[in-house]
């Protein structure tokens, strides 16, 4: 079984603040796990939410339109 992540344990792993967590999980973009009326958030969840947001780097060929 994975870990599951408090609210305060979440924000601290994204290095964000509480509120934006509980934010994320009002507005459903990061799966949680309810736990009696505590809200816990899986490790994975934590991955898959960095991993949806990351974005690629430019290549030379993106920013002048011809190869290098």
């Amino acid at each position: 079984m994975e870990p599951l992540y408090s609210v305060p344990e979440a924000a601290e792993i994204l290095h964000t603040s509480e509120r934006f967590v509980r934010r994320l999980i009002a507005e459903r973009r990061i799966e949680f796990v309810k736990v009696g009326r505590h809200v816990r958030i899986r490790e994975s969840a934590l991955v898959a939410f960095v991993v949806a947001g990351t974005v690629a780097p430019l290549t030379t060929y993106d920013v002048t339109g011809r190869a290098a």
